[in-house]
């Protein structure tokens, strides 16, 4: 198993949230205007509106990040969003060690439910999801064309 810390995100980490992300979004699909909010600009339209972001790190290389977005939706309290492992990490348990870190994260701030939006290509992601304990909702509208599935996991 590899040393893995799991750390809170600072801006000498923003770079690596942006590519981390921007590499698995291009992959499947193409970055969309919330993709460019979110990745482009962390500190204001995550942390400074209540979100947290955390970075996987093997040594002192980040190789995972995902962040807690407080939700725009009335009926959820946050979203897990920008999840993204680096390749050569992936299928060795990082993606869930940092999606438990911002579940716990939201408990401890008090939410009662946590919302995901993925695409069905992504088998692996909704397979973790679903580890972590997120259901199949639907009836959300989705700011992302690539959107297709939602889930939710309630506190």
């Amino acid at each position: 198993m590899m040393d893995i810390k799991i750390v809170d995100y600072n801006d000498s980490y923003r770079n690596a949230f942006k590519a981390l992300n921007q590499e698995w979004i291009e992959k499947y699909f193409k970055m969309e205007a919330m993709d460019h909010h979110y990745l482009d600009h962390p500190k204001e339209n995550i942390l400074e509106q209540g979100g947290y972001i955390v970075v996987a790190l093997l040594g002192e290389e980040p190789i995972g990040v995902c962040a807690l977005v407080k939700s725009n939706y009335e009926r959820f309290d946050y979203e897990l969003t920008k999840m993204g492992v680096s390749p050569k990490a992936q299928g060795k348990g990082i993606g869930y060690l940092l999606g438990k870190a911002i579940v716990d994260k939201a408990r401890d701030l008090g939410a009662n439910n946590i919302f995901i939006e993925s695409h069905t290509v992504l088998g692996p992601a909704l397979n973790l999801y679903k580890k972590l304990g997120f259901t199949v909702i639907e009836g959300v509208d989705s700011p992302y064309e690539r959107s297709n599935i939602q889930m939710e996991l309630v506190l």
